[in-house]
């Protein structure tokens, strides 16, 4: 089928009306009965005590939609399923709930190439953490071990596979207070992103008998029934927030065409990068080949860029990650083996240049933009040969009907011609109104994609500061890999881009003041607050 014969975008809304928005049966459980929890007493925290902890810890004074009722459920001894986009603040869910329960959080994630990362953010906040998995020696296990039993840690990370067998008998000894599955999509065979070995964690709740709370940034109401079902979750508090995220600016450009509305895929992509050269960007790609060819183009027309892909050795793949998350390189070229629950905030831009297998795979990794909340741009790149591509590289071993369902639908959101915020949200059951402002159909946002040669509206941070402010905001940005270079963490880890651009505009001179800048909490004042101050007050 050629892309005059491919079918129109808004048949899009009748396909949700039919299959995807309509409440999905309830995926049954194997009817294994869960046994109850200790008789532990519920925490309570005044409303006072709550926004004392957010403050002092995480220099925040609101908690963003739904943290408070998902830490309540679970310093309530509930268990909960957590449905909240990225860069919503999952992560500060249940950090929050380890200094206020005591003991010790594990927090099951499959990213063990991130861990560290994440490691390094708690113990930012001043909360004691660790990890353990494959990439440490035997004397550094036993080393975190002894001090896990010890109770040394708030925090845990673990990866899924081998959880249960390997380090099971260690946490059998440990005084386990909550336990948190993060990615928890990827239980349910239902999700975009199934992962046979979540599967062993049906024992959970039976084996160390703790609240259980499940993350995850795209679920479905099937996907949802599923977790609750595969976990044995009781009765769980149920909390989902909103899909829109206002601050990613959607675009979908239709590849190919005739004449002066021709979309040059790659040329429109450098131009894109070069716009917004030194700050942080991914485009994805559906073959290694494609994203090597990528990143060589960039590198061609001046942009530090590398490509990042399954077949790459380990080691190479850990250095281009670490490269990336520190800032010596702005674009990664990648198939979808890059950036899963990526914790780097300051992403400014996320290209597919080719589009995506399904609508739950192109909002995780749009998401992987603007999680400092500032604005970013998703670029979609889309043709019919690409639905052809993909329905050809599904395997035998694929729900062949259901993935290709997806694939349709995919195509059908690109062609849309109503909001596109709406049509994600629409997709995962919630009803909001069009967005008016982020998305190429609400406003053009400063591109008109059938003139040849233009280039959209760079988003990066320092578009609304006066002249003056944007010269702190690189002076601050400078001193901030430079105090993350000597601390061996991601300069995210120091302070995120809206924090630095809080300290441009308020241009704070006192402690007191800097501590109101937010995700300015007291140990990061204390680690960073004198050689800050003093940038800020010689400006």
């Amino acid at each position: 089928m050629s892309d005059s014969e491919a079918p129109a975008g808004d048949d899009y809304w009748a396909a949700l009306e039919q299959d995807l928005v309509a409440p999905d049966p309830r995926v049954p459980s194997d009817g294994t009965q869960a046994r109850l929890l200790p008789d532990r007493e519920p925490v309570e925290l005044t409303e006072d005590q709550l926004h004392d902890v957010l403050r002092s810890t995480f220099g925040y004074e609101l908690f963003r939609p739904g943290q408070q009722t998902v830490i309540e459920a679970v310093l309530g001894q509930s268990d909960c399923v957590a449905v909240m986009p990225t860069g919503s603040g999952k992560s500060l869910t249940y950090q929050f709930a380890s200094l206020a329960l005591g003991g010790t959080t594990l927090v099951i994630s499959p990213l063990i190439a991130l861990m560290k990362d994440q490691v390094d953010a708690a113990t930012a906040l001043g909360i004691e953490a660790t990890f353990i998995n494959s990439s440490i020696d035997q004397e550094e296990r036993r080393d975190r071990i002894r001090r896990l039993i010890a109770g040394e840690y708030r925090l845990v990370y673990a990866a899924p596979e081998g959880l249960v067998a390997s380090l099971g008998p260690v946490l059998d000894q440990v005084d386990l207070r909550l336990v948190a599955v993060d990615e928890a999509h990827c239980i349910s065979q239902w999700g975009h992103d199934f992962r046979p070995a979540y599967r062993q964690f049906a024992n959970l709740k039976s084996r160390w008998r703790t609240p259980v709370l499940a993350l995850t940034a795209t679920a479905t109401e099937r996907v949802q029934d599923d977790i609750t079902a595969q976990l044995h979750l009781e009765a769980p508090e149920i909390v989902k927030t909103s899909f829109f995220r206002s601050n990613l600016r959607l675009h979908a450009l239709k590849k190919g065409g005739d004449g002066p509305t021709r979309i040059r895929t790659k040329e429109t992509i450098g131009r894109i990068c070069l716009d917004r050269k030194g700050e942080s960007g991914i485009v994805y790609a559906l073959s290694r080949k494609s994203t090597e060819s990528t990143a060589q183009y960039l590198r061609s027309i001046g942009v530090a860029a590398e490509a990042y892909h399954a077949g790459l050795d380990p080691e190479d793949r850990t250095r281009i990650q670490d490269a990336f998350i520190s800032e010596d390189v702005d674009v990664v070229c990648a198939t979808v083996a890059f950036g899963m629950g990526i914790d780097k905030s300051n992403v400014r831009y996320v290209i597919h240049r080719d589009m995506p297998k399904s609508i739950e795979g192109y909002y995780q990794e749009i998401g992987r933009a603007g999680r400092d909340g500032l604005d970013a741009d998703c670029f979609l790149f889309y043709s019919w040969a690409d639905v052809i591509n993909l329905e050809r590289m599904m395997s035998d071993n694929d729900d062949r009907d259901g993935a290709k369902r997806r694939v349709r639908r995919m195509y059908d959101f690109s062609e849309m011609s109503r909001c596109r915020h709406l049509g994600l949200a629409w997709y995962f059951g919630e009803r909001i109104d069009a967005c008016e402002r982020s998305c190429d159909n609400c406003t053009d946002l400063g591109f008109d994609p059938h003139v040849r040669g233009s280039t959209p509206r760079a988003a990066t941070v320092a578009i609304d500061l006066a002249p003056d402010d944007q010269d702190l905001f690189e002076q601050l940005r400078a001193l901030r890999r430079s105090v993350a270079s000597e601390q061996g963490v991601p300069p995210y880890v120091v302070f995120n881009d809206a924090s630095l651009r809080a300290m441009c505009v308020d241009r704070p001179t006192t402690e007191s003041a800097f501590l109101a800048i937010p995700g300015v909490g007291a140990t990061k004042l204390e680690r960073y607050g004198d050689v800050f101050l003093a940038t800020i007050r010689s400006a």
